[in-house]
């Protein structure tokens, strides 16, 4: 039986995430766990995340789970949902600054107190619906158009499309959105993918998303 294990650290919409990988993937046996051997016996696995970067990284470390993140990383497909997919890059400049997971090389930074775009002054936090780009064919984009909306809530961000970030390292952004600037709404490595926004509360999009993950085989 596909087994996908949910990591429960403390913090994520665990039982909202769970319960849309259930609904889109009835015959998988979805799990909330924080026992590492479910873990990593599992066939796919799941990084949410919600709060400040600070406390979640303290609780992934105090459980080990930064190191077995990487080693499920190693060998199976492997999703990260908003702080969880910033839990995946080197470092994070909230709180102060944090050392992260370390599987991308992506820096998460403050969009900044005055944010704007053309039509005025924008809020902050982002939150809200937000069209997405697709920068590379994915198996996980599929059945999802071009442009989609997702939903997003958050008030940092994978700093990886700026012209000052050299291109060899931003060849993991796989999604783009515009808010104020260009940021990473998705990035991907092999059998590694993570989303900025929230698929589980993505509606029709977002299950569809949750769906190409639960039968993906981590090849591309």
């Amino acid at each position: 039986m596909n087994t996908v294990a949910i990591i429960d650290y403390g913090m994520g919409n665990l039982h909202s995430v769970a319960k849309a990988v259930e609904h889109v993937a009835p015959d998988a046996r979805v799990l909330v766990t924080d026992d590492a051997n479910i873990i990593r016996e599992a066939d796919r696995v799941i990084l949410p995340g919600v709060g400040a970067i600070r406390d979640c990284m303290a609780e992934i470390r105090r459980l080990g789970f930064d190191v077995l993140v990487k080693e499920v990383a190693q060998d199976r497909p492997l999703l990260g949902i908003c702080v969880g997919m910033q839990a995946l890059m080197k470092h994070s400049e909230e709180n102060g600054g944090v050392d992260c997971i370390g599987l991308f090389p992506g820096e998460v930074r403050f969009f900044g107190d005055s944010l704007a775009d053309e039509s005025g002054r924008l809020k902050v936090p982002h939150m809200g619906w937000n069209q997405v780009q697709h920068l590379v064919d994915h198996p996980l984009w599929h059945d999802i158009p071009e442009n989609e909306r997702f939903y997003f809530v958050h008030s940092y961000y994978v700093d990886a499309l700026h012209p000052a970030v050299d291109s060899a390292d931003n060849s993991f952004v796989i999604g783009s959105a515009s808010y104020g600037k260009q940021i990473a709404a998705a990035v991907g490595r092999d059998n590694i993918f993570a989303v900025q926004f929230h698929p589980e509360k993505s509606q029709h999009a977002g299950l569809t998303l949750l769906r190409n993950f639960a039968h993906w085989s981590g090849q591309l």
